[in-house]
């Protein structure tokens, strides 16, 4: 997602006991400049004697109201409990193990059989919402973290339980795409909410398409049916230095009966639009992620997957972008985005180019700017570079989710209202659309102008 530039915004008194270390909010959106440089953080030491691990960060805005309705009027208080009880009763790490990754799968199934239609709605929240997965988990990591089990547990066992749950309930370890010629594979992925100390009842509509996408099929104009498999992945920085993203989709780039057609990445972008983002920087701009870290440096590349040497400064999409920038695929314009921020050869100082960098730069910023949307998108195109560059992939950025103009302070305003619904359910359609669009010009003659 690039970060969304956003009025500060009062969030009272509970805000400001619950999150010590509130940010700086971004200032007001811009439609076309991509994000190029970090927001100032307040920082000073929190009263509060908590775990300075990153998802325990996360952890604490449970505390808030906002994650507390949504997960009251969506069903999903009991996750939490029900996790805790589940923990309680195991009596040996390998069954923790078991119950930990059955439990996370669970909850996934649980969030994309909800945002489908399938079984009770668990209460008056609109179906399409993304954001009881997201505070149900940390109530699960909560829970994992603080239990005192009968056994022995070090604390890399526990870090490990913690990986599992995190992987399980993100759908990252059941992605199943089917072997054979008659159907086209398709991989997608989205994010966590975000900037959740400016809002916290901020939504991803890059998740909720995930979930909407997780195990469907779709048939092209030609007829050609198209699975889609998806997952999640969170808004912070040391993951993805771990490799969370490589290890998700390396099974998946290797050549063999399931291997992917196609696959894009999706974050949320600017206002009112979506972006085929052409260029991806290998550049951490350093804004902070929803564990209140900041990362300004080279994009790390994890030990143990494929890779391309020496690593290049940059990677290029190779999605149609011509084509989906052409039809409309909704209510929203699509743009095929070349902007990028380089420090020329030789030179010393950022520039922007509209028409993508000039031989011998170095990146500042690629197309969807200098944060983790940019990031997954360079992450996921290096992998493809190095295992198959015939694969079809690049990042999509959807426009900004909003509330309803009279709802847009978190202070007095509502986690939901009919024209945020709307707004997201208008996305994620969109994003059907515009991946139904992408996997026809794979098949066709020519690729439809496939980016190469």
């Amino acid at each position: 997602m690039r970060r969304i530039r956003t009025r500060l915004l009062v969030l009272g008194a509970a805000l400001t006991t619950a999150l010590p270390l509130a940010l700086t909010a971004p200032a007001a959106a811009r439609d076309q400049a991509p994000d190029t440089g970090p927001s100032p953080v307040a920082a000073g030491p929190s009263p509060v004697a908590l775990s300075t691990s990153p998802v325990a960060v996360e952890e604490q805005r449970l505390a808030l109201e906002a994650p507390r309705e949504i997960l009251r009027r969506s069903g999903f208080d009991d996750a939490g409990p029900e996790f805790t009880r589940g923990l309680a009763a195991t009596r040996s790490y390998g069954a923790a193990k078991r119950y930990v990754a059955r439990a996370g799968q669970e909850l996934w199934e649980r969030a994309v059989d909800r945002v489908q239609g399938r079984g009770p709605a668990g209460g008056d929240l609109s179906r399409d919402d993304d954001r009881p997965l997201y505070w149900a988990r940390l109530e699960m990591t909560r829970a994992l973290r603080e239990w005192q089990p009968s056994f022995g547990l070090s604390d890399g066992r526990r870090t490990a339980l913690s990986g599992t749950l995190e992987r399980a309930s993100r759908g990252e370890d059941s992605i199943g795409l089917p072997a054979g010629r008659r159907v086209t594979r398709v991989l997608v992925t989205g994010f966590d909410p975000f900037q959740l100390d400016a809002d916290p009842r901020r939504s991803n509509p890059s998740g909720a398409a995930a979930l909407a996408l997780d195990g469907t099929t779709v048939r092209t104009a030609s007829g050609r049916t198209v699975r889609i498999e998806t997952a999640v992945f969170p808004v912070r920085w040391s993951d993805f230095a771990a490799g969370t993203v490589e290890h998700t989709l390396l099974p998946h780039f290797r050549p063999g009966p399931r291997q992917v057609d196609l696959f894009t990445t999706i974050s949320q972008g600017r206002p009112g639009r979506f972006d085929v983002e052409r260029t991806n920087g290998a550049w951490r701009g350093g804004y902070p992620d929803n564990a209140r870290e900041s990362r300004t440096e080279t994009v790390p590349v994890p030990d143990g997957v494929p890779t391309v040497r020496p690593q290049p400064q940059w990677t290029r999409t190779t999605l149609p972008y011509e084509a989906l920038t052409g039809d409309a695929t909704g209510p929203y314009p699509v743009h095929d985005n070349t902007e990028v921020t380089e420090i020329p050869a030789g030179g010393t100082e950022p520039v922007k180019r509209p028409d993508g960098p000039t031989p011998g730069s170095t990146a500042r910023a690629g197309g969807g700017g200098d944060y983790l949307s940019n990031e997954i998108a360079y992450r996921a195109t290096l992998l493809r570079d190095a295992v198959d560059r015939s694969l079809s992939g690049g990042h999509l950025h959807t426009p900004v989710l909003e509330f309803a103009p009279g709802n847009t302070d978190p202070a007095t305003g509502t986690v939901t209202d009919p024209t945020f619904v709307r707004n997201r359910l208008a996305i994620v359609g969109q994003v059907r659309e515009l991946v139904t669009k992408a996997a026809s010009c794979r098949l066709s003659v020519g690729g439809c102008m496939m980016g190469k």
